[in-house]
């Protein structure tokens, strides 16, 4: 459960705020310098994994540098887009997203607390 002061940390810092809008920032400024298939890949991943983030989304922001180095090596030793996420990009993106809180577990918890309390 979020206390009142993590509330506040993780939502209404202005300094992390600032912080995380110039990390996002370089990040993306990053993206744009991989080749046009590794960009449109990235961008469709990141959509992809938006759909699904909690919470403050510091997390998911970890996953995606992440994601940006593992492209720019790639890049860099010519590899295909594909070569680094398969041919199931979902499958892959599924993959990164288990370190993150997503909606979905949230909605999975929610249920069976729902059924616990009823028929507990």
């Amino acid at each position: 459960m979020t206390t009142v002061k993590q509330f506040f940390n993780d939502y209404i810092n202005p300094k992390r705020m600032l912080e995380g809008k110039r990390a996002y920032r370089e990040m993306m400024a990053r993206v744009d310098a991989l080749p046009e298939d590794y960009r449109f890949v990235f961008k469709k991943i990141q959509d992809y994994m938006w759909k699904f983030a909690s919470g403050n989304g510091y997390d998911m922001i970890e996953v995606q540098e992440g994601l940006v180095s593992l492209f720019e090596e790639g890049a860099a030793e010519g590899k295909s887009v594909l070569d680094i996420t398969g041919e199931d990009v979902s499958g892959f993106a599924d993959e990164l997203m288990k370190e993150v809180v997503t909606y979905t577990e949230q909605w999975s918890d929610n249920l069976n607390a729902d059924i616990a309390k009823k028929l507990g």
